[in-house]
Order: C-alpha cells, then sequence, then structure tokens
C-alpha cells in the first residue's frame, strides 16, 4: 500500500486531465459502469460533521472510500475546513492499494466537474466570471473554468474584504487575467455570465432578483442540509441540474428549501449532468436560459481520481 500526500496530487495529476476524466466518470455512473451509496453523514459537537463516501468502479476493478471531516471554523484558527483521506481498493482481491490525501483530490474533482458543467451549460460567448466566495474551491475553479470558455474578466465577492483582495491579486498575477473585487454578491451576480458559488453560507447569497438573461450558475459550496446558497427565485428562474438526482433530493437545501415552500416541483430538477454528457438530456437551448448546475460531490468522483493517481504512478515507475 502506498501513501500519497496532498502535495504529490497535483504533481501527479493536472487541472486539464481532471476534466477529461470527471467527464468520463460522470458518463460511467449514468451507465451503471460504476455504482456509489449516497454518503453518510456523522455529527460531531459544535457545528462539526463528517462525511463517509463509499463508491465501486464496477468496470475498472477498484472501490474505496472518502473520509473527510468538515470543521468550519477551521478558517480561523490557519486551517482548512476541510481534511481527509480516500483509501483505494483493488475490487479482484480486496486488496488495499492506497491512501491518498483528500484535500486536493476533492478540490481538482469538484472544479472539473463544474468546467464539465459549464461547458455543456453556459453560453459560449461567455466572458465574464464570478465567484461569491475567494477561499480554496474558488481559485480551483478558476483554473478549470478558464479551460472551457474563453475568460476575459473575474469577478469576485467574499464577506472578507482581504480574502476577496488576495484572491485577485493572486488569480491576476498567476493566469493573466483582470480580476476585480466587488463591493456585494449582487454586483458578482449582475454583471457576470457565469457564477460560481463556493461559500459556508447558511442562507442565501445569491439573488435571483439579481440574475440577467443567459446566465449559468456553478452551485457548489452548499454540499449539506445545514447549508444554502441560492435562493429560491434563482432556483425557480433556473434550469435546474444536478450531479446526481438522489444526492440533490436527499441534502441539498439549495432545491430542498424552494421545493418545501411550493415554488418548485421535483419535476424541475430537469437532468443529471452525466445525462447531458451522454446525449439523453438536452443541456442549453438558447442563449436566454438561465441555468443552474448543483453539485453536491459524488464518491464516484473521488475514487475515480484516486485510481487514476495510483494508475499514473505506477506507470511513471514511481511505484
Amino acid at each position: 500500500m502506498i501513501v500519497v500526500s496532498k502535495s504529490e496530487v497535483r504533481e501527479i495529476m493536472t487541472m486539464s486531465e481532471a476534466i477529461v476524466l470527471m467527464k468520463e466518470t460522470l458518463a460511467d455512473l449514468n451507465q451503471g459502469k460504476s455504482e456509489m451509496s449516497l454518503r453518510a453523514t456523522n455529527q460531531l459537537r459544535d457545528g462539526n460533521f463528517y462525511l463517509l463516501m463509499p463508491a465501486y468502479l464496477v468496470e475498472k476493478k477498484y472501490f474505496g472510500v472518502k473520509l473527510i471531516s468538515i470543521f468550519p471554523t477551521n478558517h480561523s484558527v490557519g486551517m482548512p475546513s476541510h481534511q481527509g483521506v480516500v483509501l483505494l481498493f483493488d475490487a479482484s482481491n480486496g486488496k488495499e492499494l492506497a491512501v491518498i490525501d483528500c484535500v486536493e483530490i476533492t478540490a481538482l474533482r469538484t472544479a472539473a466537474v463544474s468546467a464539465v458543467a459549464t461547458d455543456l451549460l453556459s453560453r459560449k460567448d461567455a466572458k465574464v466570471l464570478g465567484f461569491l466566495g475567494a477561499g480554496v474551491q474558488a481559485r480551483n475553479h478558476m483554473e478549470a473554468l478558464i479551460r472551457v470558455r474563453e475568460i476575459e474578466k473575474v469577478l469576485v465577492w467574499d464577506i472578507s474584504i482581504e480574502a476577496s483582495e488576495k484572491f485577485a491579486k493572486e488569480m491576476k498575477a498567476k493566469h493573466g487575467i483582470d480580476v476585480v473585487t466587488c463591493k456585494n454578491a449582487d454586483e458578482v451576480v449582475n454583471m457576470s455570465d457565469i457564477i460560481t458559488t463556493v461559500t459556508l453560507a447558511k442562507s442565501p447569497i445569491l439573488n435571483g432578483k439579481s440574475l440577467k438573461p443567459g446566465t449559468h450558475i456553478n452551485a457548489i459550496g452548499a454540499s449539506a442540509r445545514a447549508y444554502r446558497e441560492i435562493d429560491s427565485l434563482a432556483v425557480s428562474k433556473s434550469k435546474f441540474y444536478a450531479d446526481k438526482v438522489e444526492s440533490c433530493m436527499s441534502e441539498s437545501s439549495d432545491f430542498l428549501e424552494p421545493l418545501a415552500e411550493g415554488i418548485i416541483s421535483k419535476e424541475h430538477l430537469f437532468a443529471e449532468i452525466g445525462d447531458v454528457v451522454l446525449g439523453k438530456k438536452l443541456g442549453r437551448e438558447n442563449d436566454e436560459e438561465i441555468t443552474l448546475f448543483k453539485g453536491m460531490g459524488l464518491a464516484v468522483e473521488d475514487i475515480a481520481t484516486a485510481a487514476y493517481i495510483f494508475e499514473k504512478k505506477r506507470k511513471l515507475s514511481l511505484l
């Protein structure tokens, strides 16, 4: 069994590779080539919790589980809010193969899935990219999304002005694209062609009144029932896609709250993004639609990424 550290993950796998892999992984899941159970959420004290996320790659002959802890207040003490490992096994004989730090795996695969959705659902001429949240996921999402659209300008808002300013400075230097901080979330929403929400907000920060026609939204941060980023009006105005219907119906307050209010019905969830990849369901149909991708994060994404890293490290004769 090998151990792969956080720093090694990005040495082995690029964002471009992750995007290609996640497109394949989403298609495999919707074709029955892989299987997964809904993650188990386990509550700790003081609003902290941890998740167990198992998956089985039937055709690739791997299975595994991600164990990840989520401590929302860790940033105040200089620690990441998400920490954990992915355990990878050989499905042919049950042998343990690898323990891989999941922080970078989670960051890579999450942004890569959003890039797949953005490529399928955003306008082809989208030029302005907006972020609500300026943390690790915003940085990874910028790296991913500029690979699927020719972005000319980036807007960012965060509850911390310092975080927004730091993001703008770092991302402009790294990617050579103009990055502008905004005074509030509505500014970002009103002026962006593609909006990505990557916060730990417990009440909506994206106001549907500020949305313009043709916008695409990646709703990523609120991946548990305690969190919500998108208001009911924005959801009702959107053509709604999910990574997995069961995950969305089980845990997404972004969807379940407007459903409970009677503003939408279950049929408002138009399709899984894997079905759009496979051509079974339509993506964007015109330049006026508002599209929304709700990414809950799937165990198959983690295990597929871990298997890719394991195989590439073996291929490079590093094992």
